[in-house]
């Protein structure tokens, strides 16, 4: 029963809804199963998982702290046994098997970056895995920069991310028994576009615990036209992209007074979130946004909150620290660098690794939950807006303003120097002098006097290889 020990680190047994901090979360999927037996298998592994993450999320942020540093006591015991590049660091650290890990001892690692990981490549993979955490998989993950990171993972991590993806959710009072609709690229191709790919259920993890509504697949290469049809043609109750898909297909909507009555919800990941694609959904839809702030190579960093904008780390899984530029930890209010440590990858050990984004610290959140808080996800550092002082700052453009000029289709902002900004822009027409000057002075507002606004014209600005986009990219290194 390897998922049985999935959150390990707190070393809880499955009890009877009494034992429960809090009633559960209501949801028809619970009330609706008609199991012909009882849940065998994988599906009876993650509703026991479903069972602790109910309890856990209501503990004090203390006690997650706590067995977080019992986890990872675990954690690097494996690390410094199997993998020498750990050895050599903990050892420098002043770590030896068996001691208690401490803030201080944890503090005194290194933060490791991705070019890093890139480079030490199998040399961070165990040779060696605790018997219950089953098979070893390998992934990959190209981020936004097209360069790839292996990845070593196992059954018992895979295990996790399917019982978090499950409580994502439930959290969010999703109907699985309507249809879902997920616009993303289709490494088969076999969703393209008009017709897309119809699936008889929302897969696993969804289904294999839960009856489920149908679900259709688009490729996100479509083109917003085509992603609008399908949308009006298959009516889903939910909708999952990338936050810039969604925004587009939502201008679109707003631009031709189409509505769709039967979306109940958006989901987004994989790029920021801000307050205007929130209240675009809200116009276009009706509809909520739901984040999730995840990567490919450490699982779940933080899931919105059920009852506000803002986030919840999953303390369950991933030890999530937000750093300043001293290495200090971040308190409510401050905005850092996110380092995750993936509690149960003990495949691939990933000890202080930074993700590249930056998130700003929230403070407690009033829904009672104990898992501390991501007021804003603010995306990847590496893309912040380099001065002339030698600091960088977050880049934040205007969108409403940049909205006010008609015709624009898709934009990006270049930080090409530390004075010069280039503004791609695909448009409908051809701007004339005055629109041109307003986007050159929003841009200026939005980032600073000292720039030299560039405009250039394009058919397409394409996407990254992820299929992810960026408003902003800058190309001065970090």
């Amino acid at each position: 029963m390897t998922a049985l020990r999935a959150i390990a680190y707190h070393g809880l047994t499955v009890k009877g809804a009494s034992d429960l901090a809090r009633p559960p979360i209501p949801h028809t999927a619970f009330a609706k199963v008609a199991w012909p037996a009882l849940p065998t298998g994988f599906a009876a592994q993650l509703l026991a998982l479903l069972h602790q993450l109910e309890q856990s999320q209501w503990w004090p942020a203390e006690r997650h702290a706590r067995l977080q540093f019992r986890q990872l006591g675990r954690l690097l015991a494996h690390a410094f046994a199997w993998v020498p590049f750990h050895r050599e660091r903990l050892a420098a650290a002043g770590y030896r098997p068996g001691m208690e890990v401490t803030p201080e001892l944890w503090s005194r690692l290194p933060v490791i970056a991705r070019k890093e990981m890139q480079s030490l490549g199998d040399a961070l993979v165990s040779p060696q895995l605790p018997k219950e955490h089953g098979a070893l998989l390998t992934d990959s993950t190209s981020g936004s920069t097209g360069v790839p990171l292996r990845i070593a993972k196992s059954d018992h991590v895979q295990t996790i991310w399917a019982a978090i993806t499950l409580r994502e959710a439930l959290w969010h009072h999703r109907d699985m028994r309507l249809k879902l609709g997920a616009l993303k690229r289709d490494p088969e191709g076999l969703s393209f576009a008009p017709a897309g790919r119809a699936h008889a259920d929302w897969s696993a993890p969804f289904a294999t615990v839960f009856p489920t509504g149908p679900a259709t697949l688009l490729d996100s290469r479509s083109t917003t036209a085509e992603q609008a049809a399908w949308l009006l043609r298959e009516k889903p109750a939910y909708f999952i992209a990338f936050p810039t898909l969604v925004r587009d297909v939502a201008r679109y909507f707003l631009e031709r007074g189409l509505s769709l009555p039967s979306l109940k919800g958006v989901n987004t990941r994989g790029e920021p979130v801000d307050p205007e694609l929130r209240e675009l959904c809200r116009r276009a839809f009706g509809a909520e946004v739901a984040d999730m702030y995840s990567a490919n190579e450490v699982g779940y960093a933080a899931l919105q909150c059920p009852e506000a904008e803002h986030f919840h780390v999953q303390s369950e899984s991933a030890l999530v620290e937000v750093l300043d530029g001293s290495g200090r930890p971040c308190v409510p209010g401050e905005i850092g660098a996110v380092v995750v440590t993936p509690l149960h990858n003990f495949a691939m050990p990933m000890l202080r690794y930074a993700l590249g984004d930056l998130a700003e610290v929230g403070a407690p959140c009033p829904c009672g939950r104990g898992l501390p808080v991501l007021k804003r996800i603010l995306g990847r550092a590496r893309d912040t807006l380099a001065l002339p002082s030698g600091s960088r700052r977050y880049a934040r453009i205007d969108m409403k303003a940049l909205q006010e000029v008609p015709g624009i289709v898709q934009f990006q902002v270049v930080q090409k120097t530390l004075h010069e900004i280039e503004m791609r822009l695909v448009t409908r027409r051809t701007l004339d002098a005055d629109d041109e000057a307003k986007l050159r002075a929003e841009v200026k507002k939005s980032l600073g006097d000292h720039l030299a606004v560039v405009l250039t014209y394009h058919d397409e600005i394409p996407r990254a290889p992820s299929g992810k986009y960026f408003d902003f990219v800058s190309e001065i290194p970090a």
